[in-house]
């Protein structure tokens, strides 16, 4: 079952640190591009994952056009996608051995996200971590 208990949710945010933040957008008016913002001003190291800017820069960190092409282990992908998206993501997430899978506000895919606990990634859907960080108290995270 995804995450829903606020308990559960910020040890979630409080053990994560790097955050691949897949849909992210380069255009201030856009959701993602504030959410990344957010989740960088918090501490979290955040790597865009986006194909149709590939090799750009959002918030100073260079674009990748999917997270198989991440070195870095990966604790959490954010997932800005159509529900009808997610599947892919989230066997990509379970490729790279991220360690939780979060979608974002009116993402739900019930599939991908019992193809992801059963490889042993964490759940949240319909949610905002940028919401939750202050609503939940989670501390900064530092370096």
């Amino acid at each position: 079952m995804p995450l829903t208990s606020d308990a559960d949710i910020k040890a979630l945010l409080e053990e994560t640190r790097t955050i691949a933040v897949v849909g992210a957008s380069d255009r201030p008016d856009r959701p993602s591009y504030r959410v990344m913002k957010t989740l960088q001003d918090h501490g979290y190291r955040t790597i865009p994952v986006n194909p149709q800017i590939t090799g750009e820069h959002v918030h100073g960190e260079y674009v990748f056009r999917e997270l198989g092409q991440l070195g870095d282990p990966i604790d959490m992908v954010d997932v800005f996608r159509r529900s009808d998206a997610v599947g892919e993501v989230v066997d990509q997430a379970i490729a790279i051995g991220a360690k939780s899978i979060w979608m974002q506000l009116g993402v739900i895919d019930q599939r991908a996200a019992a193809r992801a606990e059963a490889a042993g990634l964490k759940v949240v859907m319909d949610r905002c971590p940028a919401i939750d960080l202050p609503r939940l108290g989670v501390a900064k995270i530092s370096a």
